[in-house]
């Protein structure tokens, strides 16, 4: 399973064998400096937009890969309608990453990448300003 880790100044989400070759991508690293939040969900699946491309996506159950979405991308790595953390980007290829996770483990994560979104100015818990 994929497994999001914050070190040496960088949020860095490696993906296990199975899903890489899914997503038709390798591991995804982003400089701490481009976090802007992150959000623990209890169905991560209700956060995906947009047309998978690539990757490998059956609905329900698994998307792996990219979805592109009025213009922009995410990459996502969700298992069924469980519960995962959504992490928002800046000047990234991605504008978030969607990643499963347990409950506890995605709401420790969430805590841990939003306060250093706001130790680097980012706007916090509430998202994006605008």
């Amino acid at each position: 399973m994929a497994e999001l880790t914050v070190a040496d100044g960088e949020l860095r989400l490696r993906l296990g064998r199975w899903e890489g070759m899914g997503a038709l991508h390798r591991d995804v690293d982003v400089p701490v400096a481009s976090l802007v939040s992150a959000t623990a969900v209890a169905d991560l699946w209700t956060e995906l937009r947009g047309i998978r491309a690539p990757g490998t996506g059956v609905p329900g159950v698994v998307m792996l890969g990219t979805t592109r979405y009025e213009g922009v991308k995410d990459f996502c790595v969700v298992h069924g309608h469980g519960p995962g953390l959504v992490v928002v980007l800046r000047d990234q290829e991605f504008a978030r990453l969607l990643v499963s996770a347990d409950a506890d483990r995605a709401a420790e994560l969430a805590a841990e990448i939003t306060a250093l979104a706001v130790a680097q100015g980012g706007p916090g818990p509430d998202g994006p300003a605008g």
